[in-house]
């Protein structure tokens, strides 16, 4: 009977623990969290979604897909519980940039609480009509949708410039209709290299979005599915000088799409000195990464960072492993007490003078200074400056100084018959040679100069000069250092008539 009823017991408690597993998938499911600042010192917070691609059609259950997902996607943006100040779309609106596609668009964000909508145009939206038809369609559809969401955004082309919170957007466009690639005006180059320049003076982030990302970047041209040409799935023709541009400022950071790549090693890349961040569909399930649809970050702007946090927009899910941060340089300038050295024989430390963007000395609290080993020799020496305190985050600073030879000076000088012969004083520390140089002219104007290997020789003497003529003369050291030579200051110069 025992038996029996342990038996029973045992059954019991069996059929108990297949129920609960069986219900535990449904109430362990994590619920989706509802898109908030993470922080009282957000400054700005946006959405930043690529590639839409909504489409109308119905043809087949990839392209129906698209606008269920990013409608999913825009309601997660009306489920907040924090004010977005923006959503940046890069690129590729629609499918086929109709005028029923853009209507979509427009019902899915108008009443999400959005306060702009900062939109680039793709080559969806321009590819496959009259370009002056298409660009109408566009700068309509995001005047409209800004419009509804009671933003002052008003645009007339497809390239502009709008701020929010003090933080500039701007915003690159073809001005051609073209397949894949962009056209890049060398008006619009221009335009953007000035926006730059007064937008950056300030040290705050500075964000430049175009549909189509740099060639060689983000796993270009691997990442492209047809990467027939080097410059296969990039801006096209003009990638080159809109880096360059970029180069040319602090604190900028591109946002690009078209590419299809989910979170992952091709999301984020550091170019030369700026920051470039490829996003993710929203519309199409994505490749090379996490793959799902519905993907994108929620960006917040803070003084001293910026996190691009990634997104399931249609899970209402945060996927922290797959953020981006990014720390704008706050300090404006940065020196040295002194570049240049002459050798003495003690170590030399020149100290470090920093100023941020609002033109206050930065106190040394705030930074470390580190010196190389031995900075006492011959040579050129590193100094690197790390931010800690207030400036924790910020990029390290290199600035560099250098150590030259002593020099040495003329002992004597004596003419010859159309020669002459000067001699100097040694100098054997911390040199390898000597050199003399000599013209007809005090400012040494198309001199002519000979290298003197080794210490031990002190003299040199100049023949089949002219007689009769006044030469110009004067000597330095040189010290070789991993094949580099650094001079000494040239001594004062004497001067001769020949015989």
């Amino acid at each position: 009977m025992k038996k029996r009823v342990t038996k029973i017991n045992s059954i019991f408690l069996s059929i108990i623990m297949a129920l609960t597993c069986a219900t535990l998938p449904i109430t362990a499911m994590a619920e989706s969290t509802p898109i908030k600042n993470s922080s009282t010192s957000v400054k700005l917070a946006f959405a930043a979604w690529g590639d839409p691609q909504t489409s109308s059609s119905t043809i087949t259950s990839a392209l129906a897909a698209r606008a269920k997902n990013t409608e999913a996607s825009a309601k997660d943006l009306g489920n907040a519980k924090s004010t977005l100040d923006a959503l940046l779309i890069a690129g590729d609106i629609t499918e086929n940039h109709t005028a029923d596609e853009y209507a979509m668009m427009h019902g899915f964000l108008a009443d999400k609480g959005v306060k702009n909508i900062i939109a680039a145009e793709g080559n969806h939206d321009i590819r496959s009509s009259d370009y002056s038809e298409a660009k109408s369609g566009f700068v309509n559809f995001t005047n409209g949708i800004n419009a509804a969401v009671g933003s002052s955004l008003k645009i007339s082309k497809m390239y502009y410039s709008y701020t929010v919170n003090g933080y500039k957007f701007i915003v690159l466009g073809s001005e051609k209709s073209m397949p894949e690639e962009s056209y890049i005006s060398q008006t619009q180059l221009n335009w953007l290299d000035s926006q730059l320049k007064a937008s950056t003076k300030y040290g705050k982030p500075v964000f430049v979005t175009m549909h189509q990302p740099l060639k060689d970047t983000h796993g270009l041209p691997d990442t492209w599915n047809n990467n027939i040409t080097k410059k296969a799935g990039s801006v096209g023709e003009q990638s080159d000088k809109i880096k360059a541009i970029l180069n040319k400022y602090k604190n900028v950071i591109l946002i690009t799409g078209h590419l299809h790549t989910g979170f992952g090693k091709y999301s984020y890349q550091k170019i030369g000195n700026f920051h470039s961040v490829n996003l993710p569909s929203i519309g199409i399930t994505n490749r090379d990464g996490y793959e799902a649809p519905g993907l994108g970050y929620v960006v917040e702007v803070f003084d001293n960072k910026v996190v691009f946090r990634a997104r399931d927009f249609i899970n209402g899910e945060y996927l922290s492993q797959y953020n981006i941060k990014i720390y704008p340089d706050r300090v404006k300038s940065a020196s040295l007490s002194t570049t240049s050295y002459v050798y003495n024989g003690k170590i030399r430390k020149p100290t470090v003078t920093l100023y941020n963007y609002s033109s206050q000395k930065i106190s040394s609290d705030n930074y470390t200074v580190t010196y190389p080993s031995g900075c006492k020799y011959v040579g050129t020496y590193k100094v690197k400056i790390a931010f800690k305190n207030k400036y924790a985050g910020n990029p390290s600073k290199y600035l560099t100084f250098t150590i030259k030879p002593k020099a040495t000076s003329i002992s004597s000088l004596t003419s010859g018959k159309r020669k002459f012969t000067v001699k100097w004083y040694k100098r054997s520390t911390q040199t390898t040679g000597y050199q003399v140089q000599y013209s007809t002219s005090s400012k040494f104007t198309n001199p002519k100069t000979y290298t003197i290997s080794g210490t031990s020789t002190i003299s040199k003497t100049v023949s089949n000069l002219t007689s009769g003529k006044r030469y110009y003369v004067r000597v330095r050291t040189y010290k070789t250092v991993s094949a580099k030579k650094y001079y000494s200051s040239w001594s004062g110069y004497k001067s001769i008539v020949t015989k």
